[in-house]
């Protein structure tokens, strides 16, 4: 990953991430007598965030494999903290799914009550989300990462449904443990970089990931504890079991933030603190990583093929998904990463678009059981039909979004790992058997009892949906646009791992052998003899 730069012509990400973080300040402040204005202002504070990220993607160059829009301002001089923001190919689409969700999310659903701290938060975990994704400073970072736990806490537990107050401490504790750790490792590899280089304390990510002047085995510590902060937020078998109750329990539009976005903070995290900071650890922890992700693919979609719940077995669905992710990073290869962040953006729009199928279906019918369905189709064809779209995105048909990301991902862990993509492989297919047997007993069949009726989507769900299906079919049918601007900020990422890790090579495709990092290292050995 190059640190060169790309100054912005103004301070585009500072409005990026100060809009919504002010416009959470308006709403909070709004006299009782006007709260009927709060969510009119929430969605106008969220939008603009979201054109800023639409007027960033349009501008950004393509061919630039560095930081672009970057913006750079000293913050603690004595800590050698700073504002430092930038944005490469990698983080590019979060960015902006992470703008264009959070209006749509906030249109699509009513919260019922406390219209005034609903809306607040909403946009101040959107400032923080998007605050993670831009962020080049590990303090900076560390203060964004945090301070999402916070608003998605309070929107469980005062929103939710059910156990929600549960759901709500669970999520909080199991994320706030991990990121204790990360917190550790933040600190550790500062001072000892200072140590080593005799320099002052720096939390500049650029200059600590070129500079590697941290002892292997400390470097390994280091990543696990970076590494134990991400699993849990991903999350990765077994640190996922906060996941289910946060997500069943959570209301439409939690749900489909912290599946859109909320997840892709760990999975980003292993890129870009990772990979990055530590290539050598990375390496050496690979294959601990792959065999935990493909366990994640095979125990998710068997969980949620289990499931009576149906919005529990969206969640469950959301494990196998990450295992793919994590899958395609650590193949260290830039197929399998190309796959693994192209994974996270096609989770976000599939899969935050079945929590809101999901989410007005309960709204609806007053019950998410799949037994107590059945005939749905009969009473709502068109809402039947964009529910078959999206679950047939999520399965990974061939021709809509979700297929691009998992074809990346098993081709790039193919090279690196064949028998743990082949394994991964039957992922692929146990997702088609969970959502379309969830499918066909909510949709098909006869009618069942009080459940048998369902009103059509109304016209701002319509509205609201219509994004959703539009990029599952653009970025199926043809995701060059979305490829090109990926590809070369992972080529640079997969250059810099090999030039800190002197015995590792990119797994690429070869000529017979078995399609691991020893064959290609024997391959390199021989050519030096010859």
């Amino acid at each position: 990953m190059t640190p060169v730069v790309a100054e912005a012509s103004f301070a585009v990400i500072p409005a990026l991430v100060l809009v919504p973080l002010v416009g959470a300040v308006v709403v909070a402040l709004l006299p009782r007598a006007m709260a009927m204005l709060a969510k009119p202002l929430a969605v106008m504070f969220s939008s603009t965030a979201a054109a800023i990220t639409v007027w960033i993607l349009v501008e950004f160059d393509k061919a630039d494999p560095g930081m672009q829009f970057v913006s750079s301002q000293s913050w603690i001089d004595a800590l050698g903290i700073s504002w430092s923001a930038g944005i490469d190919g990698i983080s590019l689409f979060l960015v902006v799914l992470t703008g264009v969700l959070f209006p749509l999310a906030m249109v699509a659903v009513d919260p019922g009550h406390d219209h005034k701290a609903y809306y607040a938060w909403l946009l101040v975990l959107q400032g923080g989300c998007l605050g993670v994704f831009v962020a080049l400073d590990l303090f900076m970072f560390f203060v964004f990462f945090e301070i999402v736990l916070v608003p998605m806490y309070f929107l469980i537990g005062k929103w939710g449904h059910g156990a929600r107050e549960y759901a709500a401490t669970k999520f909080f504790l199991y994320t706030m443990l991990g990121s204790a750790l990360m917190l550790v490792g933040i600190i550790a590899l500062v001072a000892l970089h200072a140590r080593a280089t005799g320099g002052d304390i720096t939390f500049d990510l650029v200059e600590l990931a070129e500079t590697q002047a941290v002892a292997t085995n400390t470097a390994r510590w280091i990543f696990v504890s970076f590494a134990v902060a991400f699993a849990v937020k991903v999350p990765i078998f077994p640190l996922h079991t906060w996941l289910p109750d946060a997500h069943t329990e959570a209301p439409t539009a939690g749900s489909v933030i912290l599946a859109g976005v909320m997840l892709k903070l760990g999975t980003y995290g292993f890129l870009r603190l990772g990979l990055y900071l530590f290539p050598e650890a990375a390496v050496w922890a690979a294959p601990v990583m792959i065999t935990l992700g493909v366990i994640g693919i095979i125990y998710g979609a068997i969980v949620a093929t289990m499931q009576k719940d149906l919005k529990r077995l969206v969640a469950y669905s959301s494990v196998a998904h990450l295992g793919f992710i994590v899958l395609g990073t650590f193949a260290l290869n830039t197929e399998g990463i190309e796959g693994g962040v192209a994974q996270m953006i096609n989770h976000g729009i599939s899969t935050g678009a079945l929590f809101l199928l999901v989410g007005w279906m309960y709204e609806r019918l007053h019950t998410r059981q799949i037994a107590e369905m059945g005939g749905l189709q009969q009473s709502a064809p068109i809402f039947a039909g964009v529910f078959t779209v999206v679950m047939l995105s999520s399965i990974g048909l061939p021709g809509l979004n979700g297929f691009v990301g998992e074809f990346l991902t098993l081709l790039g862990a193919f090279n690196a790992h064949r028998w743990w993509a082949v394994v991964a492989a039957t992922g692929v297919i146990l997702a088609a058997l969970y959502l379309l047997w969830a499918y066909q007993r909510a949709f098909h069949g006869r009618p069942r009892g009080d459940h048998a009726e369902m009103t059509e989507l109304g016209m701002v769900e319509s509205l609201v949906i219509i994004p959703f299906l539009v990029a599952i079919v653009f970025l199926g049918v043809y995701p060059k646009p979305m490829l090109e601007r990926i590809e070369p900020a992972v080529d640079s990422l997969v250059a810099h791992i090999e030039t800190h890790v002197p015995d590792f090579a990119e797994p690429v495709a070869n000529q017979g052998g078995g399609g691991g990092f020893d064959d290609i290292e024997v391959e390199e050995h021989e050519g030096e003899a010859e």
